[in-house]
């Protein structure tokens, strides 16, 4: 063998048994999945005599991964990172920090994992018997986003190998020279950069918005902003009212945010713009900039009935993940359906996630009451809204949904290959042990 300060050690590498031990796997954090038990079977090879001094190479081969590849998704080649650690015990103590290249076959649904060799390397600066044992590991798979799923031992695990060093003098590095840092950290932030901003109050008119000459207003319906449409008035900002969402699976259990509901009169028209609050949750990965998309359903009430479909731009870039997102201004176009005092309301608030060619489409439903966030003084138009639904260019269905504008301009009518799955829950993926869900959201953000 060769030895050495400063020199990598080539030798005849100790032959040690497969180590097993009983694994805990906790999924990503995007998934709030309770945590997986499984059985991790490793192989660790090192120089079996060693001189102080030396640098050796330690190899840690993945015999058997926790679990197997459920029947969801194919992973492709080159998606699957693994990191980990060895503790490093005898004549020395410390952990040794191991890594394996991004280098995988492609792994098809129901199929064993396979994982690529994590490499690490110590230096020797004690004699005596060293050794590692194999402990916590990392796998990371970069497609369709970042996601790890973090597995420690569940049980005492037996060291996988010994290493007998001679020569005299110095003391042993805790830990060693290592050269793999563990990589695996989740990078999926839901890069919903949006930009939304809320309108913070919005104007109450106690006795009526005196617009032009002409006393258009009267009395406040339901807290929301009398507004008036005479006299040549063209803005009617909303007040800003609290709305609790439900949101169905695989969105969060609820989403709260202030809503603002603003209009601009065109001809017997309005367009309107529907702010919500800022960092009204925490993205939980990271998406790409297009990823995300808002709509809501505007629900029309008083005289005029139906409700209006508003849309948002996808997120213009990037977002962190553990970083708030603001959900973009969404707007559409409202043709009234009768005359008198309409009220506009926050209604139903769809999130479209794409992540290539999967979408998700997540609809979040007011839960309770919700007090109208604007009251317009309108007249019918032909073609209105009374009991139908506009969408975002003017327009109506007979007490129905127009398919038209809004969500089905985002594509989330083609629900790609998770619905095509049948998944009600998402996108799972199981790895080293741990299911993982791509369930967008589970960390929410309060009103600010």
């Amino acid at each position: 063998m060769l030895g050495g300060a400063g020199m990598l050690l080539a030798a005849s590498p100790a032959q040690a048994a497969d180590i097993s031990y009983r694994t805990e796997c906790i999924p990503p954090p995007i998934s709030g999945l309770p945590p997986v038990q499984g059985t991790t079977k490793v192989q660790l090879t090192a120089p079996a005599e060693a001189k102080v001094g030396d640098t050796v190479e330690v190899v840690w081969k993945t015999v058997e991964a926790a679990s197997r590849n459920p029947d969801v998704l194919d992973l492709e080649k080159d998606t699957v990172k693994p990191t980990g650690t060895i503790k490093v015990g005898g004549a020395a103590t410390g952990t040794l920090k191991m890594e394996g290249p991004r280098q995988n076959p492609p792994i098809p649904k129901s199929s064993a994992m396979v994982l690529p060799d994590m490499k690490g390397t110590l230096k020797l600066e004690k004699a005596g018997e060293i050794t590692l044992t194999p402990d916590a590991y990392n796998i990371n798979v970069s497609k369709p986003i970042s996601t790890d799923t973090k597995c420690t031992p569940k049980e005492t695990v037996q060291p996988g190998a010994t290493i007998k060093v001679t020569g005299g003098g110095g003391s042993t590095t805790a830990g060693g020279t290592t050269t793999g840092s563990t990589t695996g950290s989740t990078t999926g932030s839901t890069t919903g950069s949006t930009t939304g901003s809320t309108t913070a109050g919005g104007t109450t008119t106690a006795g009526g918005t005196t617009a032009g000459g002409t006393t258009a207003g009267g009395t406040t319906a339901a807290g929301g902003t009398t507004s008036g449409s005479g006299g040549g008035q063209t803005d009617f900002p909303g007040k800003e009212v609290s709305v609790n969402f439900a949101c169905t699976s695989p969105g969060p259990a609820g989403i709260a945010s202030k809503v603002t509901i603003n209009a601009k009169k065109s001809g017997g028209s309005y367009a309107l713009t529907v702010k919500t609050a800022k960092g009204v949750m925490d993205s939980p990965a990271a998406l790409p900039a297009g990823a995300l998309k808002p709509s809501m359903d505007v629900v029309i009430g008083g005289a005029d009935k139906g409700s209006v479909k508003v849309t948002g731009p996808a997120n213009a870039a990037p977002l962190e993940q553990g970083k708030p997102v603001d959900l973009s201004d969404m707007t559409g176009t409202y043709k009234p359906g009768a005359s008198g005092k309409s009220t506009l309301s926050p209604g139903t608030l769809t999130i479209d996630v794409t992540l290539g060619s999967s979408k998700i489409n997540i609809p979040c439903k007011v839960k309770g009451s919700v007090t109208p966030s604007l009251e317009l003084d309108t007249t019918a138009q032909q073609g209105g809204a009374s009991g139908g639904t506009a969408t975002g260019s003017a327009g109506s269905t007979a007490g129905g949904t127009d398919s038209g504008g809004g969500l089905a301009a985002t594509g989330a009518e083609d629900n790609g290959t998770l619905r095509a799955l049948g998944l009600v829950a998402g996108t799972a993926i199981l790895l080293g042990g741990a299911v993982f869900t791509f369930t967008p959201w589970r960390r929410l953000r309060g009103t600010r």
